[in-house]
Parts: structure tokens; sequence; C-alpha cells
């Protein structure tokens, strides 16, 4: 009997090479072309897709050519189909594009099937050559045409998967993922997320002697403040009842350039890379998207992050987390306690929220600019954006925060590549009716930047063992762990009344009306996770009301709560302690730290290791 099934489990592998032999199959990530050109990479749908891809934000102006050499190891006639979408069919969108397959053009155009969602789209058969070809995407309109991958096959019937849980397999199975993740080591803290709260989590840590590995799914740190999204820094660190939290804070700090200012470099982007990279304990890792945790019991063991350009796997084990996504991504695969969106009054007793609970979310913004330049310019018509009129258009040359969409219409997680494009047709459909309409005013006026990357405000919020609520903010109550002292005013955005009126369902701009407070503390319970035994969190993402949230979200606030989450991790590593038994058993200590005079460095570190 062993013997026969021997023979068929030889006969079975020989049946599967000769298959693969028959049907050769090659995937080409767009992400990973040698060359993007002028095409940049986006991964803020990698939670959907579970791929990055490329995209031509040209701002209306034809992008540079992206290009790249493929390996097949065998010669012949392939089948091509190509992973793309119209992302503004109304009826049809601008987002057009051809490829180019060994310096022969593809005939059909890509982009403009007047089909919102991702798909396979076959673009005939091609010659391919044995060893090295070439392959190049040429964008038609700069308008934001996309692809996330080429397929070849010898098969005309094998059209890839459109199932993206299905097509990950398929990923890993033509990448040559299939063995695992590389081990990058074992660290005391995995920070993911280097927005301000992530990176001044990991810088507090290290410098208590913590082994800290810093992940971030973007080249830059700063999340939100970065030049990548362009959010000015709001709170206060001088208020403090602790001064030495926010100390990490000033140093990021670039100053105030406002929201976006079309100046990149007012944003500090360099002086924080510096700033981690002088860190000896910190283990850096960019562009960098964390999708997978491997858990033992309660606590997380591992978490897994692929390459946003190089699809290369890694895995990060250590002894405790700290999720800085502002998402809650960690957390979410972790499978820790949140809330998404607005409680009742009910629920909360919270004056300030809503009579019913619902799935309303503060709303995602891109910022853009104009600059005024000595010559004349023009735009083109975008039949396919939002329409303006004499009777309501936005008559300004640059954003503020006002341009929001989300509020409940979209998913801040789920659906963020649709809210991003809508502000995208919101921003070219107004700035073509200024240019066209007010042509005195901006005739001289050029788009300088236009965000592609879209700065959250609200999504998940981790639950820990203390929910901040407003009555917690308004009464300023002291609670034994209050740790970082909060200074914004309950600040909830919701739609702008005449924005409503004239794009109702589809609004993309916001009001707020200010509740002031006064400075307050937020607990050390709000800062770690009530049922995943090693989870931190801070950042947007922190154990707090939707109401308290509108206080707690602003950037210097949350840069605090890095800090705070560094000590404790400290104390944790230092007692052998959960997050939680940092409170329960050595709160003193934990608030020694965060109360010590003068430098708070002279506290006794962890080894180096």
């Amino acid at each position: 009997m062993k013997r026969i099934l021997w023979t068929f489990g030889l006969l079975l592998a020989f049946t599967q090479i000769n298959l693969l032999q028959a049907q050769n199959r090659v995937l080409v990530e767009a992400e990973s072309f040698d060359n993007t050109g002028g095409w940049v990479i986006d991964q803020q749908s990698f939670d959907v897709l579970y791929s990055s891809y490329l995209m031509a934000h040209g701002m209306g102006r034809v992008v540079e050519d992206a290009s790249t050499k493929v390996n097949f190891q065998k010669a012949g006639t392939y089948h091509m189909w190509v992973r793309t979408k119209d992302w503004a069919p109304y009826p049809t969108g601008p987002g057009a594009f051809k490829l180019t397959v060994n310096d022969s053009e593809i005939d059909q155009v890509f982009g403009q099937s007047g089909i919102l969602d991702w798909d396979w789209y076959y673009a005939g058969s091609v010659e391919m050559k044995q060893g090295e070809n070439s392959l190049t995407a040429k964008d038609l309109s700069g308008f934001n045409g996309r692809f996330d991958a080429i397929y070849f096959s010898t098969s005309k019937t094998d059209k890839p998967t459109n199932d993206n849980q299905k097509l990950l397999t398929l990923r890993k199975e033509l990448l040559g993922l299939t063995d695992g993740p590389e081990e990058v080591g074992k660290f005391d803290l995995v920070v993911v997320g280097g927005g301000i709260a992530g990176t001044t989590a990991a810088i507090s840590a290290a410098r208590m002697g913590l082994k800290v590995a810093l992940i971030q799914n973007r080249p830059v740190l700063g999340g939100n403040n970065s030049s990548e999204i362009r959010v000015h820094l709001m709170g206060r660190v001088d208020v403090n009842h602790y001064p030495k939290l926010g100390r990490i804070v000033r140093e990021l700090d670039n100053g105030d350039p406002g929201n976006g200012n079309p100046d990149e470099k007012r944003y500090g982007d360099d002086r924080k890379l510096e700033i981690v990279r002088a860190e000896p304990n910190i283990s850096l890792h960019l562009n960098t998207h964390v999708y997978e945790v491997e858990m033992e019991g309660n606590s997380i063991k591992a978490v897994i992050g692929r390459d946003i350009a190089t699809n290369q796997e890694y895995r990060f084990e250590s002894t405790y987390f700290s999720d800085c996504t502002g998402d809650g991504t960690l957390g979410f695969l972790a499978g820790a306690e949140y809330r998404m969106g607005r409680e009742s009054k009910e629920e909360t007793g919270e004056s300030l929220a809503a009579d019913k609970a619902d799935d309303f979310t503060l709303g995602t913004s891109n910022l853009w600019a104009s600059l005024e330049k000595d010559y004349p310019s023009d735009f083109p018509e975008t039949p396919w954006a939002l329409q303006f009129s004499d009777e309501y258009h936005i008559d300004e040359h640059k954003a503020d925060w006002q341009w929001e969409t989300g509020f409940g219409n979209f998913n801040t997680i789920y659906e963020a590549e649709q809210i991003r494009d809508h502000n995208l047709r919101a921003i070219y459909g107004n700035w073509s009716y200024l240019k066209k309409e007010k042509a005195e005013k901006y005739k001289n006026n050029e788009l300088a930047w236009v965000s592609y990357i879209g700065g959250k405000r609200e999504s998940r919020r981790l639950m820990g063992d203390h929910v901040l609520t407003q009555m917690d903010i308004q009464d300023g109550v002291m609670y034994p762990d209050g740790s970082v002292t909060a200074t914004w005013t309950i600040d909830l955005h919701f739609p702008d009344a005449k924005n409503s009126k004239y794009f109702e369902g589809e609004e993309f701009f916001a009001a707020t009306k200010h509740i002031r407070v006064k400075p307050y503390t937020i607990p050390y319970r709000c800062l770690y996770s009530r049922n995943i035994d090693n989870l931190y969190m801070a950042g947007r993402n922190i154990s707090t009301t939707h109401v308290a949230f509108g206080s707690t979200r602003v950037m210097r606030t949350c840069g605090m709560m890095g800090e705070a989450v560094g000590y404790a991790a400290y104390v944790a590593k230092r007692n052998n302690a959960s997050p939680r038994e940092v409170y329960t058993r050595h709160l003193d200590e934990y608030m020694g730290i965060i109360q010590s005079p003068l430098n708070i460095y002279n506290y006794p570190t962890l080894p180096n290791k």
C-alpha cells in the first residue's frame, strides 16, 4: 500500500511540473517597476487589495513613463492581462494610460472602461523573448490613472482571480513568498505607524534602553505632519502637569507652516528622519505595511510587514507592541476590542453624543495649493469631476482643513481610495471652474501641489481599561494615572450646510463648532488594550468616546501619548510586567519617571542589546 501511495505521489508531482511547464505564468507588480518615472506608489488600500499600485498623479499634466525589465524563462506567445480601474466613471474618467511591451505599444487604452471596480482587462497576446523583456507604462492625462499588476500566461483561459484574498495567495506563489517572511529580529517594543505618536513612542522607549523597531508604511515619518499630507501640529506642550512629556515632540516640531503649505520642506521630513536614525536602539523600517500578526493566546508574538515597493515580507518578534497606525490596524488584526463611529447619548451619558449610535466619523482631507507665476496658464476641462457654478464654488487659491470627505458616507478604512478620489474630483472640478470662470483672478496661478495621500481624522478607537469621555474632559477629572495633558477643544466636524445643499450625500467641505476646555489629563489606562495583553496604543486610535476623541486627536497631544507609551514600556520590561500591571502594580514607578526633575534619562536604563 505504501508503495502504491509513493508511486501516486511521484506521478502527481511530475504531472504538476508538466502543467507548470505547459502553462508558464509571470506576475509583474506595478509598484515593483524598476523605474517608476513620474508615477507614485500608493499603498493606502493595502488592507483591501493586499497590494500597492502605481498611479499617475500629475495634477493634469502627463507624468514621465514608468518602466521595468522582466525575465521570462521561456520564449513564446503569452496572453496578457492588466489589473486596473476607471477611478472616475462619470461616465468615463480621465485615468487613461497605455502599455508598451518590448517597444511595441499595446493597442488598448486602459483606465477608461466606465467601471469603478478593480478588475483584470485582457490586453491581447504578445511575443516574449527568453530572458529580459521590457515593459513601459505611458500616462495619457496626468489625472491619476493607475494599475495594480500585469499578468502573463501561455493559456488564454488563465485569467487571474479578482478576489483580493485569493489573489493574495497567487501573488505569494508567483512572487516566491511562500517560504515565509525574512526574520528581522527580536525586540522589546515594536511600534507600528510612524506618525508623530509612533515616532515619539519609538524615541522615548529607545532612550530608556529598549530595543525598538519602528515600522512605517510610507517613505517619510510624521504621518499627517509629513510633506505628503501637510497638516500643522496642534495642541500645547507647555501647560503639562508633567513637563517632561512633550520634549520629544518639541524636537520633531518644525514650526507652524499652516495646512497645505506648497513648500514641502516646511514640514521637516529630513529633521524627523535624522532624529530617529541618530538613535542606536531604533531599527527603522520605512515603506513597510504590517498586515498580519502571530498570536500566542491573548498576546501578539510577531507582526508581518510587506515592503510596499519590492513586496519582500519581514517578520518582527517582540515583547510589547504599540499600535500607532491611526486606523488601529494592528489592534484590529490582533482581535482588540474597538469602536468606530458615534456612541449614543444613552450609552455614554454625554450631552454632545448622537441621539442614536451610527457610523458617522470625521472625514479625510486631501490638501492642495496653487502658486502665482509670472505667466498665464490653463487647466483641462474636467467633465468627470464634481461640477461647480457661479452659485456655488470655493473661491480660494489653496485648501485648508475644511476640504474633507467622510462623515459616514464612506468607510475611512475600507473605502480610503474612494474618499481620496472623491476629494480629487472636488479639487480638480473646482480648480477647472476657477481657471475658466475667474480667469482674471487665477490666470497666473498653477496647481503646485495636491496630496494623493489622505489625511485621516477618525477611524477605529481601540478600547482600554478606561474610556475617556466628555465628562472627564469638561470636569477636568484628575485620575491617579492621569499623564498626558491635553488642551485642544472638543472639535467635531460635520458637513458645511451650504456644501450639503449643493452636494447632498457627496459633501467634501466641513464645518465645526469648538467646545473650549481647560487643560486636562488623559489616563494611562487609555493607552493600552483591555483584551490584548501586550498591546499599547498612541495617537488618534486611543480609548475614548467619539466626543472625547474630538479633543485628543491633535498631533502634539498624540506625540505626548507616544512619549508616555515609551516610558510605560520601559517600566513593563524592567519589571517583566504587562501594560495593565504597570497601572495595577508599578504605577508609582511610572509616574515617577514622567514627574522626575530635569533629565529623565538619568533614570536607570535597560542595558543596550
